[in-house]
């Protein structure tokens, strides 16, 4: 599992972008149905994925819950 922050996520397209903390490579994301709401700079746990188009982070979920 890796660990990054969003730097891009389009909430109408479902798509995004993360940076990952160790190497600082960009990788694209897309999550059809999102139970949990990103944003730009929310820190993030992912798994990557080789796709057609290269490495494609998948499983993505934060790192911090909200506290009721």
């Amino acid at each position: 599992m890796f660990q990054g922050k969003v730097i891009f996520f389009n909430t109408k397209s479902k798509f995004g972008f993360i940076k990952e903390d160790k190497t600082g490579a960009d990788y694209y994301f897309y999550i059809k149905n999102p139970t949990e709401k990103l944003e730009k700079e929310d820190e993030v746990f992912f798994e990557l994925k080789e796709s057609k188009k290269g490495w494609e982070a998948i499983n993505v979920t934060k790192t911090k819950r909200p506290e009721n």
